[in-house]
């Protein structure tokens, strides 16, 4: 069974959920309804991977197999705004329709995320505003942002408006691209890191001695390995997959830890390897 983070607003949030980024709607209802039989309680989703309606049809199915058992009070749903519907009314909108597609469930969605900061300081204020009073309206629990760089979480502190601080920061972290003073920043702040890309989307795996030579030794997948660095990093790791035995073992990190000595092994802090964009580098034109 899976674990939990309380977050600074109170709210329980799994240690490890299930990233739905490129799991196609067809493919959504299967693999959340097998996550949630082997114990996944999160999920990442987001308005434009267009499998939020398909990931709660799953969640319904699970909790009518044994309404006394499966409870939603027990999952955690996270939705993120992308740039287009920034703004606080467009932000309002956008998560609305989340609810909409979340009604078969329940009345409400655990986390709301802004996804990007890529817009201008506005725009990124106003969505933080909407956030906040859909929290007040008890609609959306918890509340965040995602690919923030330092300026972009101070803006946030330094803003007269600011009623309910960010939760969690959600951005790209793994061995290789460890973000030590954003890292930092955050702890202070008490904001929890959610690590999307936590495997570096498996570019590393066999390229990289150590994390072989650690698989052996510990005898698990390298998957695993770097699934339980980040949790003994204090992330919170979104591993993705949609094939069924992968998603049992990305599970399977609870049991054992890696030594300290041999985590240390795996770090690279002098390192910046992006596998995907990187916007927490933005700035305003």
């Amino acid at each position: 069974m899976s674990t939990y983070r309380t977050l600074k607003s109170g709210y329980k949030m799994p240690s490890l959920a299930l990233g739905m980024y490129h799991i196609e709607p067809q493919q959504c209802t299967s693999i959340v309804k097998d996550a949630l039989k082997i114990g996944y309680r999160g999920f990442d989703s987001a308005q434009f991977y267009k499998n939020e309606k398909r990931t709660f049809e799953a969640i319904s199915q699970w909790i009518e197999e044994d309404p006394q058992k499966n409870k939603r009070d027990d999952l955690f749903f996270t939705t993120k705004l992308f740039d287009g519907v920034q703004g606080y009314d467009m932000a309002k909108k956008s998560i609305s329709r989340t609810l909409d597609k979340a009604k078969q469930v329940g009345s409400y969605i655990d986390q709301a995320l802004i996804l990007s900061p890529q817009t201008n300081k506005e725009k990124r204020l106003e969505t933080y505003r909407a956030l906040q009073d859909l929290v007040k309206d008890g609609v959306v629990h918890s509340i965040g942002v995602a690919n923030y760089g330092i300026p972009h979480i101070q803006e946030l502190y330094d803003w007269d408006g600011l009623e309910i601080e960010p939760d969690v920061n959600q951005v790209e972290l793994h061995p290789w691209l460890m973000r030590k003073e954003l890292v930092d920043y955050c702890n202070n702040k008490e904001i929890q890191l959610v690590a999307y890309s936590p495997l570096a989307k498996g570019k590393k795996f066999n390229m990289d001695e150590k994390l072989t030579k650690l698989a052996k030794k510990y005898d698990k997948t390298q998957g695993q390995i770097l699934i339980r660095w980040s949790i003994q990093q204090g992330f919170i790791p979104l591993p993705k997959t949609s094939n069924q035995e992968r998603l049992l073992s990305n599970f399977d990190v609870f049991d054992w830890e890696i030594n300290e000595a041999d985590a240390e092994i795996l770090d690279h802090p002098e390192l910046y390897y992006v596998t995907g964009w990187d916007p927490t580098t933005y700035e305003d034109q």
